[in-house]
């Protein structure tokens, strides 16, 4: 049975949509779980709550920012994009549900019916819904394939505010470090899982879905920071990341570079030392470090394209000891603690280049200016 356009329904005396649906009990009120082609989806929810005082509506704002991105999966994935259903309450009572066996009219099977005139407000799912709409004016042969959508009856505004409330409060988005262990798509992330799985430095040393490491942990770096760093190394910017095959034999080369000339780090790779003892007493075994060494490498090899690995052994000048405070207090580390925001990503980084004599750009210089400024102790 497929989703229908809009039919007469001779006992609603109106215009309806009819969909293939599922019935089923929560807390006591039936839900309908129907199958509706992408191509109504626009038309079923038309309601544009955007001007509507928070207090009164069901729903948030939609963020357009987000919009095109969605679209943007589903045109450039046509084949294996995946959505999850749309939740929707309907504030109508001539909500007719009909059972597909005529002998038992208690069977979950049969026919949602759901008169046109009905409002159809969207519980989760209004970027899908305003995404699907876009995609299929790229896409308009999109239009026969199906979502999922959970319908409600609604009982009023209240419930619909508690029901958005209800599906937002427990959903959990996925760490950024296994979002990049899932994706097959991406071949930056699959790079990136590649590395973590070869390189001495990352092989058994990165936890793969987390993003952040217990203090007792053996593993040295997430993934997601691997790939941070390695971003920032190729200078990869972009939401979706490609990158090439000499691409991705340079970050190996230049991570194991590294890693040859941070001395605490091949005792790691030896099994001499743990990455916990590295990790309460030096900069280089947290995340603020690699992402830095990351951004470092790129302008490294910008400045010196023949020569970068020998000005890597100037690494070996760098007092990673996060105990001496004139070197990594404001920058690495806020009283005392490690701390990886913007300016202290970049102050790390000004602070490296400057070991590896590599020339600061201009923001990089003011930044530095107003750093020694607060901190006039500060070993350069």
């Amino acid at each position: 049975m497929k989703s229908t356009a809009p039919d007469q329904d001779e006992d609603l005396d109106t215009a309806v949509y009819s969909f293939p649906a599922i019935r089923g009990m929560q807390a006591g009120r039936e839900y309908y779980s129907a199958m509706v082609q992408l191509k109504l989806i626009p038309t079923i929810f038309r309601f544009n709550e955007s001007e509507v005082p928070p207090q009164i509506r069901s729903q948030r704002v939609l963020n357009q920012a987000r919009i095109p991105e969605i679209a943007n999966y589903i045109v450039n994935n046509p084949r294996d994009y995946v959505f999850s259903s749309i939740s929707a309450s309907i504030s109508d009572g001539r909500v007719k549900f009909i059972s597909m066996d005529p002998k038992n009219p208690a069977s979950k099977l049969g026919k949602l019916v759901i008169p046109m005139e009905a409002k159809v407000l969207i519980n989760d799912g209004q970027h899908r819904r305003a995404a699907i709409e876009v995609a299929l004016d790229q896409r308009p042969e999109l239009g026969n394939e199906t979502i999922s959508v959970v319908f409600f009856i609604d009982a009023g505004l209240k419930r619909s505010q508690q029901m958005f409330s209800d599906l937002n409060r427990h959903a959990v988005r996925p760490t950024k470090s296994i979002s990049i262990l899932y994706d097959s798509r991406e071949t930056f992330a699959q790079s990136v899982r590649d590395m973590s799985n070869t390189l001495p430095i990352f092989k058994d040393l990165t936890e793969m879905e987390k993003t952040s490491i217990s203090n007792r942990s053996r593993k040295m770096f997430t993934l997601s920071t691997i790939y941070q760093a390695t971003a920032a190394f190729l200078g990869k910017n972009t939401k979706v990341k490609k990158i090439t095959h000499e691409e991705e034999k340079l970050a190996h080369e230049y991570w194991n570079e590294v890693a040859k000339n941070i001395p605490d780090w091949q005792l790691l790779i030896r099994g001499e030392v743990a990455s916990s003892s590295l990790r309460s007493d030096f900069i280089h075994a947290h995340g603020i470090a690699l992402h830095a060494l990351g951004v470092v490498g790129h302008a490294l090899i910008e400045e010196f394209p023949d020569s970068w690995k020998e000005q890597l052994k100037k690494l070996h000048t760098v007092d990673w000891s996060r105990f001496n405070e004139n070197i990594w207090e404001g920058r690495a580390m806020t009283n005392g603690r490690i701390s990886k925001n913007q300016m202290n990503l970049a102050l790390t980084s000004n602070y490296l280049k400057q070991k590896l004599k590599i020339p600061l750009k201009t923001d990089e210089e003011k930044n530095e200016k107003r750093f020694l400024k607060q901190y006039p102790g500060s070993i350069q």
